[in-house]
């Protein structure tokens, strides 16, 4: 068993939930893709591959408990569909440092972990008493494979 499996044991038995092969492997699945945004058929897809009996209505429901135990967090990125990643808190990391740069050209998601908003939120409270406790950041733009493609297509047009 794995260091990581521990820990999602000991963190699911502090929430006060059942220890099952179902949320280890949900857990599991997405701490090993932490640098991808999945849905919960990709989740599905993986957790299959060593649970064949599990159901997609079981990642559906575990992933939905395990969201309102903030062991995971969603993430919408504008595309219609739900995603998930392992939660910043369950990783031992501040909560609202994390944002998206997403590419419109071809789709990619790229984490960026950098908070330069602590600054503003101190301004929020100060000036309204507003304490913020969390915010999304999703930056549009264009990746830099995408814009090396378009600036050399760019100089093939120009020859």
């Amino acid at each position: 068993m794995s260091v990581s499996q521990e820990k999602f044991k000991e963190l699911l038995k502090e929430k006060g939930l059942k220890v099952t092969n179902q949320r280890l492997l949900v857990l599991e699945v997405l701490a090993e893709h932490r640098d991808k945004h999945m849905a919960a058929e990709d989740i599905y897809e993986l957790v299959k591959e060593d649970y064949p009996d599990i159901g997609l209505a079981t990642i559906y429901r575990t992933v939905q408990l395990l969201l309102e135990m903030q062991l995971v967090d969603r993430i919408n990125l504008d595309d219609g569909c739900a995603r998930y990643e392992i939660g910043e808190l369950f990783l031992g990391e501040a909560k609202h440092h994390h944002h998206h740069l997403i590419c419109k050209t071809c789709g990619k998601v790229l984490p960026f972990k950098d908070d330069l908003l602590e600054e503003l939120e101190g301004h929020i409270e100060e000036a309204t008493g507003f304490h913020v406790l969390d915010h999304e950041l999703k930056f549009y733009g264009q990746c830099k494979e995408c814009l090396d493609r378009q600036d050399s297509t760019e100089k093939h047009v120009e020859v």
